[in-house]
């Protein structure tokens, strides 16, 4: 009975809320142990529910970093800040030919769990994703509570 309970009221904090800041006191045991088993290290570390999955965000190394769990502990990927001279040399193109004279605001590196690797570079409110090569994929709106 108590794991339904807790099993609705996650339910309900997935649907009710999209993405929001969580106390760390709602965040699983299962995905807060394998955050310190994976991240020992980590600082700062402050939590969201990202699509009904958790996402650590914290500090390591002096880098701002952030990882997203399944429910069950699984790290599904995790973004690194990188400079933005560290994205390959064809995302630079990419954005200097379509973004022209625009500041790019934030870069990172993405790692998944499969060990895809992503590049995500910050232009105009937009988040542009690109793949290990520096080819374009997609981009998306940046939700203003993701600017926190």
């Amino acid at each position: 009975m108590k794991n339904l309970l807790v099993l609705i009221v996650l339910s309900t904090t997935v649907v009710c809320c999209n993405e929001h800041e969580l106390k760390e006191k709602d965040v699983p045991a299962s995905v807060k142990e394998a955050f310190k088993k994976q991240f020992p290290e980590a600082k700062e570390v402050e939590w969201n529910n990202e699509e009904g999955k958790f996402e650590a965000s914290y500090e390591q190394n002096d880098k701002e970093m952030s990882t997203v769990f399944s429910a069950a502990g699984v790290a599904e990927e995790t973004e690194i800040e990188i400079k933005k001279e560290e994205l390959p040399a064809a995302a630079l193109t990419y954005i200097s030919q379509n973004y022209k004279d625009e500041k790019i605001d934030e870069t990172a590196k993405i790692t998944k769990a499969n060990g895809e690797i992503n590049f995500e570079a910050e232009v105009k409110k937009t988040d542009l994703i690109f793949d290990a090569n520096g080819n374009f994929l997609l981009s998306k709106d940046v939700k203003e509570e993701d600017k926190d």
